[in-house]
């Protein structure tokens, strides 16, 4: 049972590539420097999926990175929120039907958000990991209840 404590730390997010070309991972990190200041919600970038809350995905899933992305999946503590930046990740445009392509996240795991563009702006980041945070936290309470 997840203690009262639990209910009220900050999530921490694990960015992960799984082939796009670049342009949602530039906006990711733009939402780390200053102007946006994405800490001030509590996201912390962290390398280790153990230690992470919510998976930030990019790009559409190519075969080489579906084994990888299940294996951070799996690895990532439950609760968890998975968010799908960007159009290659949310349907796998404009790389669909490419050999190398298995098309977006959730036809390797679910996803819980969704933020649209090509590439997506750091604002619409932003609004999806707010309310992945709210989402998450509510998941974090349902589970504390069991």
């Amino acid at each position: 049972m997840i203690s009262a404590k639990w209910t009220k730390r900050s999530p921490w997010i694990l960015h992960f590539d799984t082939g796009s070309c670049n342009g949602c991972d530039l906006e990711i990190w733009a939402l780390l420097t200053p102007r946006y200041d994405v800490e001030r919600f509590g996201m912390v970038n962290k390398a280790n999926p153990k230690h992470a809350d919510i998976l930030l995905i990019t790009g559409p899933v190519t075969r080489k990175a579906e084994e990888r992305l299940v294996n951070l999946y799996n690895q990532t503590p439950d609760p968890k929120l998975v968010i799908a930046c960007g159009d290659c990740a949310s349907n796998g445009v404009p790389f669909f039907d490419c050999y190398n392509v298995c098309g977006g996240v959730d036809k390797v795991i679910p996803v819980d958000l969704y933020v649209p563009g090509c590439s997506c702006r750091p604002e619409a980041i932003m609004d999806a990991v707010v309310q992945g945070i709210q989402m998450w936290q509510e998941k974090v309470e349902r589970e504390g209840e069991r």
